[in-house]
């Protein structure tokens, strides 16, 4: 199979959102009058972000989820993205479980592929996701890192340190029944992009990141950012693990039964998450609360913004916590 044979027979398909997609040297992109383009791009490389064996039709999904996650994190609408794919080798079935993956995803969101690049090497996806968000009297609604001010609630969408956790049964670091294993690890690998909260909280939210190498990091960008500091309780953002801390009892009989400390560790510095971490005035609860129904997605209120620069961890008891926790980084 060659490559453009490849390229026609698992990822050429008509575009609606383009006024040109594959088959030509560029696609052509016609933003909506009113709005402004949102561009992020992500890669996935073998033995770094994913298993060797991992299932195609999962790749698929989470190699265009991680990057729709970004643009949630913007507030931002899908439109198109490009794929550019380095193969070991053509095989046949491997290309039509992955695309069968990126297209489920893609059609959910609207979002259409036009373009990008095909080669053989070792296995790595790069996509980039192009969105728009709207304009309005001259002022861009896109949710950015610079907005949080003090006084503003902070929250995360979600679950956190399930993909963690997935993670750490597959390294072989600890023992998890399988039931609690497969709901771990589908969060691993397919991971939900928050796509309809992020536009939902477009003039409500006043900064947003996504929540990718685990949240003392990516918190840490948004701190850094606004220039503020943060409250965080910990103990807070433990329940919001799905499998819940303790001893979980399978259906063969195992079990598992972490320490807080390793729980904490999960949600602070976990990483994969791909939830929504952001932050709204207080007076904007109930419209938090609204665009969570809305978009159907769990949303916990788990600290504050402090005028104050750092971060202080706090536990259940009110008393301060040492913070040791480190996010992925790929170069430390």
């Amino acid at each position: 199979m060659g490559e453009f044979d490849l390229i026609s027979r698992y990822f050429k398909r008509p575009v609606h959102h383009a006024a040109l997609g594959i088959g030509d040297d560029c696609a052509l992109l016609q933003p909506a009058p009113g709005t402004q383009l949102a561009i992020s791009c992500d890669m996935l490389v073998q033995g770094r972000h994913f298993f060797a064996d991992v299932n195609p039709h999962s790749l698929g999904h989470k190699a265009l989820a991680v990057n729709l996650s970004d643009l949630a994190a913007c507030g931002a609408k899908p439109l198109a993205f490009t794929l550019a794919l380095a193969l070991p080798e053509a095989n046949a079935s491997w290309l039509a479980a992955f695309a069968q993956g990126l297209f489920e995803l893609a059609d959910a969101h609207d979002c259409e592929l036009i373009g990008g690049d095909t080669t053989a090497g070792p296995l790595n996806i790069c996509i980039t996701v192009f969105g728009e968000v709207p304009v309005i009297n001259g002022r861009s609604q896109a949710l950015l890192r610079t907005g949080a001010r003090a006084g503003d609630d902070l929250y995360v969408s979600g679950t956190l340190g399930d993909a963690r956790l997935a993670l750490n049964v597959q390294q072989g670091k600890l023992p998890l029944p399988e039931p609690w294993l497969l709901a771990a690890r589908a969060r691993l690998e397919r991971p939900t992009p928050r796509v309809a909260l992020g536009m939902a909280l477009r003039g409500i939210a006043s900064a947003a990141i996504d929540l990718s190498d685990g949240l003392i990091g990516d918190l840490g960008h948004v701190l850094e950012c606004s220039q503020v500091g943060a409250t965080l309780q910990v103990d807070t953002l433990v329940q919001c693990i799905a499998c819940y801390p303790g001893p979980i009892a399978g259906d063969a009989g195992g079990h598992i039964a972490l320490s807080v400390e390793q729980w904490r560790t999960l949600a602070l510095a976990g990483g994969d998450d791909y939830e929504l971490l952001f932050t709204a005035a207080p007076h904007q609860r109930d419209a938090v609360a609204h665009a969570a129904q809305a978009s159907q997605t769990p949303v916990h209120r788990v600290g504050q913004i402090d005028a104050s620069p750092g971060l202080r961890l706090l536990d259940a008891q009110g008393q301060r916590l040492p913070n040791h926790y480190a996010s992925f980084d790929h170069f430390a």
